[in-house]
């Protein structure tokens, strides 16, 4: 049995704190708000992971730590830094490895696809600079460290730009708005995969210091769209792409940055995942039926 600290209690955080446990692991699950939701086998502890001498108790004894904290999506390039250094600070006072949760923003636009996870980092946003930079740190750590990274999410509570900007219009039965090119083939993750990627990461016996990419399911927004309002068997409705103006209107600045994501085919090469680290993507229908077990 081992023990393992994750920070971060979202979806990923707490999917990764149930695993563990699952394995008979000793877990302990922190963050600024670990929420009611008892699991079963983890103990939680509510505290800020900017707190490196309070990090540092929680985490003594630990084998390996997994950063799953989220900031704000809007304040990255000031909230994330903190959040990661208090990390790699604890991680490195008690010698446990570490497995940071991160995401594809980092290769930037220009980057040639299909992604391969030995790609360089080369952003193009400041969100992607913000990533890259955590990286960089943990990177640097005196101990070993990986990095797992994700596409966009699909899953329960998952925080995406499909569930903050189609996902409710589609529940509604409304026409239905997206950013980018809406044929354009995109990469899901699902938050279950993600945390079985994360969890199989810290298992891996070859050199650390490098990146995995979460399998990956693929359809382009229009097909995920009408995926989604078959299964909640909702009429087809309108469904059109924002403007850039429309953008501009609605104060959707983040989604402007970020909007390069979307205007071209987002492919993921997580063949090294499979072979390696023995995870595959869920089913498509699994990750929406995940997604929408609220409404179903």
């Amino acid at each position: 049995m081992s023990f393992y600290v994750v920070v971060g209690a979202g979806p990923v955080g707490r999917e990764t704190a149930r695993l563990l446990a699952e394995e008979g692991h000793d877990v302990v699950l922190t963050s600024r708000s670990v929420g009611s939701n008892a699991l079963p086998n983890v103990r939680t502890i509510q505290t800020d992971a900017t707190d490196a001498s309070e990090m540092l108790r929680i985490c003594r004894g630990a084998d390996a730590i997994f950063m799953c904290a989220m900031a704000a999506y809007d304040r990255w390039p000031t909230d994330f830094f903190p959040i990661i250094d208090g990390t790699v600070r604890a991680a490195e006072a008690v010698g446990a490895k570490l497995i940071v949760l991160g995401n594809l923003y980092g290769y930037g636009e220009n980057a040639d696809s299909p992604l391969r996870s030995d790609l360089p980092l080369d952003p193009t946003s400041r969100k992607g600079t913000a990533r890259t930079i955590m990286w960089q740190r943990a990177a640097r750590a005196d101990v070993p460290a990986i990095e797992i990274r994700s596409s966009d999410y699909l899953g329960h509570g998952a925080i995406s730009y499909f569930s903050l900007i189609a996902l409710p219009s589609i529940i509604e039965g409304k026409p239905t708005a997206f950013i980018g090119d809406l044929d354009a083939t995109h990469a899901w993750s699902f938050t279950k995969d993600v945390a079985r990627t994360l969890v199989a990461a810290s298992r891996y016996k070859g050199e650390w210091g490098r990146a995995f990419h979460v399998p990956s399911q693929y359809a382009s927004p229009r097909e995920l769209i009408q995926k989604t309002a078959a299964m909640l068997e909702r009429e087809s409705t309108e469904i059109r792409a924002y403007s850039a103006p429309e953008m501009e209107a609605l104060d959707m600045h983040e989604a402007i940055e970020m909007s390069y994501l979307f205007e071209s085919p987002l492919l993921v090469d997580a063949s090294d995942t499979e072979a390696i680290l023995g995870v595959k993507a869920s089913s498509l229908e699994e990750m929406l039926a995940d997604t929408l077990r609220d409404h179903l």
